[in-house]
């Protein structure tokens, strides 16, 4: 393999080369050869097909990456040393380097503007390769609204002019990729070798009741994946249903007692009655407290109708709200999240048939509702099943998560909670 092992006089190669260590560059060098040998092309360069097929990419993600790789060079050839500088810029570089990268990436047609086509296209190739979207003969899905939540957060304030489409900033990317983290853990990791573990492809396993129907649910996978950006792989493994307003009713006392043993984080969602899907993210148990309490680990996230994630911002520590049967005009009673008392971020009341949602300097969040007052429809609350929790039970269970949960299932089974997602 001359092009990996001769000297090269690429300055850009011999830069990128010092950006990992002897070991990653074998560990490259093997995968070079393997894959140039599936090329058919004695050793010298990667095909598109078989770069594609062994990244686990396809459509115009896996073609506008490959050209990106190897330089926009159109000769259909990806060398080792285009390998190694693309993944010690898109890898090993700069926060700015990686984000111009990921920019680059989304411009689909190379045509220099991210326009909203440009944007949409991705999406639905992202999502497609995460939640093997079926589409219908005239290509359009019952999950196209998915695509519009991610594209309805993207801002483009680049004028096109004469009809043509408005395009998008690097700023307004950059803002854009803040809001979904798990856009960004995707959009960013497509040159690691293709496994279950590769950032932005794991979706929590939702396990819910027997008699819940599935539909009933306002968690989605997708959302799942959305809200679960920010948060740990080990915190990804399965999120388990805890409270349900449809099934246990419009109750604080019944929710607090739902959640009560449960000390591992929770995510809390809220469905209003102008459709609005929100909630928040919250990394402490729902405790009887007088005043804030929390950490920075929670955030607000918005589902519906665009989504968006909301971490806190250092402003305050004016984190979680738990107030229980207290007679203070100046400590309400439910539970919320950022701002200050009477002007919460996101806040419903312990009668669990009001709130509301203001701009938050907590979070830097703006109002999540349509309106500041909040009228629940629906109120989920997911407990978030740690994997390590598991693990520590027992370091040889192996197999499926249903397998690796048997012992929650035949707990769950006991008190009616044992049933999962597709």
């Amino acid at each position: 393999m001359g092009n990996a092992q001769s000297p090269s006089s690429n300055p850009r190669f011999v830069s990128a080369s010092r950006a990992f260590t002897p070991n990653e560059l074998e560990d490259l060098k093997s995968t070079f050869t393997s894959l140039a040998a599936q090329s058919q092309s004695n050793g010298r360069y990667i095909s598109p097909s078989v770069f594609q097929a062994y990244f686990g990419l396809r459509g115009v993600l896996g073609e506008r990456l490959f050209d990106l790789v190897s330089q926009k060079r159109k000769d259909q050839q990806l060398t080792f040393e285009d390998l190694v500088i693309a993944k010690g810029i898109y890898e090993k570089g700069t926060k700015d380097e990686v984000e111009d990268f990921i920019y680059q990436l989304l411009d689909v047609t190379n045509d220099g503007i991210l326009s909203s086509s440009d944007l949409k296209a991705v999406l639905m190739a992202m999502l497609d390769d995460i939640f093997s979207v079926t589409k219908s003969e005239d290509g359009s899905s019952s999950d196209d609204y998915i695509v519009d939540i991610f594209f309805n957060s993207a801002t483009f304030s680049i004028d096109g002019g004469g009809g043509s489409e408005n395009s998008m900033s690097f700023e307004d990317f950059r803002s854009w990729i803040a809001l979904l983290p798990s856009a960004r853990k995707f959009l960013g990791g497509l040159l690691m070798p293709p496994n279950p573990g590769r950032p932005g492809y794991q979706v929590p396993y939702l396990l819910y009741p027997e008699n819940v129907d599935s539909n009933s649910l306002v968690l989605r996978k997708e959302y799942a994946w959305h809200i679960g950006g920010t948060l740990s792989q080990q915190e990804l493994e399965a999120w388990k249903l805890l409270y349900h307003s449809s099934y246990h009713g419009l109750s604080f006392n019944t929710f607090l007692g739902n959640i009560s043993n449960d000390e591992q984080p929770t995510v809390l969602i809220i469905k209003d009655k102008e459709g609005y899907i929100y909630g928040g993210y919250a990394a402490q148990p729902w405790e009887r407290h007088g005043d804030f309490y929390g950490d920075m680990k929670s955030f607000l996230f918005q589902l519906y109708p665009k989504a968006a994630i909301f971490r806190p911002t250092g402003a305050n520590s004016n984190i979680q709200w738990c107030a229980v049967n207290f007679s203070s005009e100046s400590i309400p009673n439910g539970v919320g999240f950022g701002g200050r008392v009477n002007h919460f971020g996101f806040f419903i009341s312990s009668s669990f048939d009001q709130g509301h949602s203001f701009t938050c300097t907590t979070f830097g969040s703006p109002c999540l509702s349509k309106t500041n007052r909040i009228h629940p429809d629906v109120i989920e609350c997911w407990g978030v099943i740690p994997k390590g929790l598991q693990e520590a039970r027992s370091d040889t269970v192996k197999g499926t998560v249903l397998e690796r949960f048997k012992e929650d299932r035949h707990m769950l089974n006991m008190v009616g909670l044992a049933n999962s997602s597709e």
